[in-house]
Parts: structure tokens; C-alpha cells; sequence
């Protein structure tokens, strides 16, 4: 009976504290690995991050969401890290290295004039459902309720909104936080900042 007792005291802890450890990944927060460089210059390869599960979406968060049932060629649960650009109800457009957001220009500082030329494209959201084939909102105009509209920063290289299109809600497991010890001190207040100035002044 004493050496049970004994055997109890080590493995409640234990058993508590896993159990601690698996509520905070599941309702609090995570730690992620950002994988390839579609986020660049911000975020880079095996990179680790907080994904922050009860942080609000704003415009432009950087978030972490499951591809799976969202890129058609994700056939399994994947991670992704893109940044919010179109919130539920928004028009989005691009033109010349800008995006327009329900006709205003948006604040992009958190890339250079050449990455935002590099690889943005011209389009508005009609025009690249219809050339990719959204499998959803073929056609359409604005950002369905429940839904977000995401870029990557490199967008030269990122697979992203433009090419499968919108980010249900239910998707998205949290915000990505860049700890102190990780990046540089810019590319940390470009994803840790909420976007009070997301338009161009």
C-alpha cells in the first residue's frame, strides 16, 4: 500500500500536467514551425512562432490555418501561415504593386515597393476566381460572411488566397505571435502588430 501510494504521488503530477500541457495547446496556444518562404522577409523557413488561439483576426494578422479542404492540392491536415488582407465582406484589388481594400489603398510597409511588384499581380477577386477555378465563389466580388481573404508577404512565391481562394473561419487555429528571441526587431512589429493604420493615409 505505501510503495502505491508512493507510485501515485510521481504519476498524478504527471498525468496533470500533460493534461495542463494539452489544454493550452488546444484552446490557448501552440508553438509552430513556419515551413518554405512565402512569408519572407517577415517570417522564415523553420521559423518557430506562438499561434495564439483566442487572439482576434484583424486586418492584416498573420494567421495559422489548416489547408486541408481549403488548397485542393492539400489532401491532408497542413499548417499554413499567411497574412489577412480581406476580411467577411470585403473587395480586394490589386493594381501596380497596390491592394485596394473596399477602393482604399492599404498600408503595406511591411514589404518593399519591389516584393509588392515582385509578384502581387493585377486582379481583382473576380478576375482570379475565374482564372483559377475557385472551386467555391466562382464569379465572385467580395469575401463571404465567415471567410478571410490571405497573402503571403513573398508573394513572388506563395501559394495563397489568389490561387484557391477564401479561409473559412473554422480553419484558422490562431495568430501568429514572433517571440522576442526570434527575427529582428522589425520583422517582429510587421507580424506581432495589430493594423490600426491597415489603409494608406
Amino acid at each position: 500500500m505505501k510503495a502505491f501510494r508512493e507510485t501515485m504521488s510521481w504519476i498524478v503530477p504527471i498525468v496533470i500536467g500533460l493534461l495542463i500541457a494539452l489544454l493550452i495547446k488546444q484552446f490557448v496556444f501552440q508553438i509552430v514551425r513556419v515551413d518554405g518562404p512565402s512569408m519572407e522577409p517577415n517570417l522564415v523557413n523553420n521559423e518557430r512562432v506562438f499561434c495564439l488561439k483566442t487572439a482576434k483576426i484583424h486586418h492584416g494578422s498573420v494567421v495559422v490555418f489548416d489547408a486541408n479542404g481549403v488548397d485542393p492540392q492539400v489532401a491532408q491536415k497542413t499548417d499554413y501561415v499567411k497574412r489577412v488582407i480581406g476580411m467577411p465582406g470585403d473587395k480586394v484589388q490589386s493594381k501596380n504593386g497596390n491592394i485596394y481594400v473596399n477602393g482604399k489603398k492599404i498600408n503595406q510597409n511591411y514589404i518593399s515597393m519591389d516584393q509588392r511588384k515582385a509578384g502581387t499581380g493585377d486582379w481583382t477577386l473576380k478576375s482570379i476566381s475565374v482564372q483559377n477555378s475557385w472551386l467555391k465563389h466562382n464569379g465572385t466580388t467580395t469575401v463571404p460572411k465567415g471567410e478571410y481573404f490571405v497573402l503571403g508577404d513573398h508573394r513572388s512565391v506563395s501559394n495563397d488566397g489568389r490561387y484557391w481562394g477564401f479561409v473559412p473561419k473554422s480553419k484558422i487555429d490562431g495568430v501568429v505571435k514572433v517571440p522576442s528571441w526570434s527575427g529582428t526587431k522589425t520583422t517582429r512589429q510587421n507580424v506581432n502588430k495589430e493594423w490600426q493604420h491597415f489603409y494608406a493615409n
